[in-house]
């Protein structure tokens, strides 16, 4: 089954976004995450509904952010993606008045409800400003060790 890599992207190209001062086109976002230019647009779409980010067309247009790092969180970029399923595997309908299937069914979505739940909890606890953050202290570890050899 294909994985929906469409959050980590979306996480890849805002960071990269506070990098850059002007705005940054569908195209090199596309370049940059391996993408046509038409899904960057589809993808980056409920980032501006929701206001994290802002569009200029034409010349010199493209993308900027519209707030910082630090008032977004992972859940708020997950949510501007209407959030897309979590997990892969589905429940079994089959034969919906087997007993079996029913308790199979039952303890599945249990279990997948709580696990949804709490991974929702944590996305909501990650600011992406800790990601820049941890992506900034690698890129110091990187360049320490460049210098040594």
């Amino acid at each position: 089954m294909r994985q929906d890599s469409r959050l980590s992207r979306l996480l890849h190209v805002l960071l990269h976004m506070e990098a850059h001062e002007e705005p940054i086109t569908s195209d090199t976002i596309a370049l940059m995450v391996g993408s046509n230019a038409a899904l960057v647009r589809r993808m980056m779409a409920g980032l501006r509904d929701k206001g994290y980010v802002a569009s200029e067309k034409g010349h010199g247009g493209g993308w900027t952010l519209a707030c910082p790092l630090s008032e977004m969180t992972l859940l708020d970029v997950y949510s501007a993606l209407d959030e897309p399923e979590i997990f892969a595997f589905g429940l079994s309908d089959s034969a919906p008045k087997c007993l079996v299937e029913q308790a199979v069914n039952s303890a599945l979505d249990d279990a997948r409800r709580d696990a949804r739940a709490r991974l929702l909890k944590r996305f909501s606890e990650v600011r992406l400003s800790d990601i820049a953050a941890d992506f900034q202290a690698r890129n110091a570890t990187r360049q320490q060790a460049a210098a040594h050899c």
